[in-house]
């Protein structure tokens, strides 16, 4: 007798085949049937009318401090998100001496903006090395599955102290430490090696993070650490300022080691025609045997602006600042007496406040054309009549007051301000990207940019808009989105019991009411350790969640329990 049997559910099994039907049966934590008629169970789940999938993999996630305290990791683990990995964009907490804590904190706050005093609170620093981290995510019971990277910012500081914090060139002993704790990490259970080199990328002051300057002497000889190692993956944010130089050394690095490298690919506003060129470069180094993939999203990267979350249009005018100290509702409050809001209009942004900001973000100071109502249910699809300069030509306002005045109204209305992946005002460029071979779906950012982005929703929208809602150009087959988000993630990485419906894998399984998956409206709430705030985003329509075989969530209520664990890497 079976354990659990799911019973006549449309199965997608994550290999991009056509959906069937039939029974999964499960022993313990591992599938042990798909398909046809299994035999009887101590527990038999109704599938009839639901897909029945893979747990999705999301492999672009930021929780490197949540992970350590809290075992549920949601709002990921309420979008049926059974395996997330952190460690990315070269952040994170280990290896860390204890006099460069703070440090790590503020990169992490400034870069992924989650709260530093959360941070502060929520960490209990029983670990030095990358090793020592992943044992303590070890200890911590939870209710899905977590991986991680070593990143480069605080492996820089480790090993170079000030010297990394200025940006210094390293010299070739630092370099041979890095990549001896790289290769121990990896050994130890690591996915990879994670860096960063964009301007958007900046400390609470304003400087630019450790890695940002690393030379190619640096990144090649911790990229070796991976083909020593012989596993994890080679993961950047770069500018590409000079791009032909950029693919030229990963190119070498990718045949050295013969291990994969992946970079972080959007469009840019000031730059439409980048990411095609980007594209080329990935495919010509393929050509000539590299093993290079560009990490995509499957929506804009937008910020929400509210009164409540991190920025708003009038975040960089002087009067607005002045509010900052006050609570959600008394700044609502305040910004409702008409002589504030006469006089907060009246200011121009501030160019001090603008520096502070990475390049893009800059744009949510003018940009009125960029800016839409979000709506309920969201729209991350709008067209250029819903953005608030197209509503300020049409009822004799100006942008400002249209912007001020709809954000005045309550907590709980945003703007949506997509940032990258909307330069041509529809989602047609993504679409192209996503059915690239050469690319991979992540950015999910799942723990990160708690206060202005919440887009770790991304696995139930990709569903729902590419394969069921979008009215403004073509979809995408349900198979294939199912495939992108579970044995196509799972496979790059490493993460060799999971991504498929297969006898003998992991029991990660979503139970899915498809015509009723729908995203709510983000909304804010303040549980972080010290009342730290985060945008979180519900979702309709998952009928149940299984990790290692049970069951974590049922009608979207948690059941409580915590079969996740950490999953070390050729382990």
């Amino acid at each position: 007798m079976h354990d659990i049997v799911i019973r006549g559910g449309t199965i997608l099994d994550g290999t991009g085949a056509p959906a069937f039907t039939g029974d999964v049966a499960i022993d313990g934590e591992t599938i042990v049937a798909v398909g046809g008629k299994a035999g009887p169970a101590k527990r038999v789940i109704d599938a009839n009318g639901l897909l029945v999938t893979p747990g999705w993999v999301d492999v672009h996630t930021h929780y490197d401090g949540q992970a350590t305290w809290d075992p549920v990791l949601a709002p990921s683990s309420w979008h049926g998100v059974t395996t997330i990995l952190f460690g990315n964009c070269g952040v994170g907490f280990a290896p860390v001496r204890k006099e460069h804590r703070n440090e790590l904190i503020d990169l992490m706050e400034a870069v992924e903006d989650i709260p530093g005093t959360a941070l502060a609170e929520g960490l209990n620093w029983e670990w030095e090395s990358f090793p020592d981290y992943l044992d303590a995510l070890a200890r911590l019971p939870r209710t899905i599955d977590v991986a991680a990277q070593i990143p480069h910012h605080p492996l820089r500081v480790y090993i170079m102290g000030e010297r990394g914090i200025n940006r210094e060139a390293a010299t070739p002993d630092d370099i041979a430490a890095m990549s001896r704790l790289t290769e121990a990490a990896i050994r130890a259970g690591a996915f990879g090696f994670t860096t960063s080199r964009t301007y958007s990328h900046k400390t609470t002051a304003g400087e630019l993070v450790p890695g940002h300057k690393a030379e190619e002497a640096e990144l090649t000889g911790i990229g070796r650490a991976l083909g020593a190692a012989g596993r994890g993956a080679f993961g950047m944010n770069s500018d590409f300022e000079d791009e032909a130089r950029e693919f030229a050394w990963m190119t070498r690095l990718s045949k050295e080691t013969g291990r994969p490298v992946w970079f972080l690919l959007t469009d840019r506003p000031t730059d439409p025609g980048r990411w095609r060129r980007l594209m080329q470069g990935v495919h010509g180094a393929r050509s000539a045997g590299a093993n290079i993939t560009a990490q995509v999203a499957g929506r804009p990267v937008g910020v929400i602006l509210g009164v409540a979350t991190s920025l708003n249009p009038f975040s960089f005018r002087d009067s607005y600042r002045a509010l900052d100290k006050l609570s959600a509702a008394d700044r609502l409050a305040r910004l409702r007496d008409p002589e504030v809001r006469q006089r907060i209009l009246a200011e121009a942004p501030s160019e001090r406040e603008l520096a502070r900001m990475g390049q893009f973000i800059r744009f949510v100071a003018t940009r009125w054309d960029r800016m839409f109502v979000m709506g309920d249910p969201p729209d991350y699809e709008p067209t250029e009549d819903k953005s608030v300069a197209a509503i300020a030509a049409r009822t004799n306002h100006t942008p400002d007051e249209i912007a001020y005045d709809y954000l005045a109204e309550g907590l709980d209305r945003f703007l949506f301000f997509p940032v990258v992946g909307y330069v041509h005002g529809d989602h047609e460029q993504i679409r192209e990207l996503l059915l690239d071979p050469a690319t991979l779906l992540g950015l999910s950012d799942g723990g990160a940019h708690c206060g202005q982005i919440v887009d770790s929703s991304l696995p139930s929208y990709m569903l729902s808009h590419w394969a069921r809602d979008r009215r403004r150009g073509a979809g995408l087959p349900l198979p294939q989105l199912v495939k992108m988000q579970t044995s196509e993630t799972a496979d790059f990485f490493g993460f060799r019991d999971r991504g498929r419906l297969k006898p003998g894998l992991r029991a990660d399984i979503n139970l899915i009411d498809f015509d009723r998956l729908r995203l709510h409206q983000p909304e804010i709430v303040h549980d972080l350790p010290a009342g730290g705030r985060r945008l979180v985003q519900r979702a309709d329509g998952y009928r149940a969640t299984l990790v290692a075989g049970i069951p974590t969530f049922e009608n979207g209520e948690e059941t409580g329990a915590r079969p996740g664990r950490l999953v070390r890497n050729g382990r």
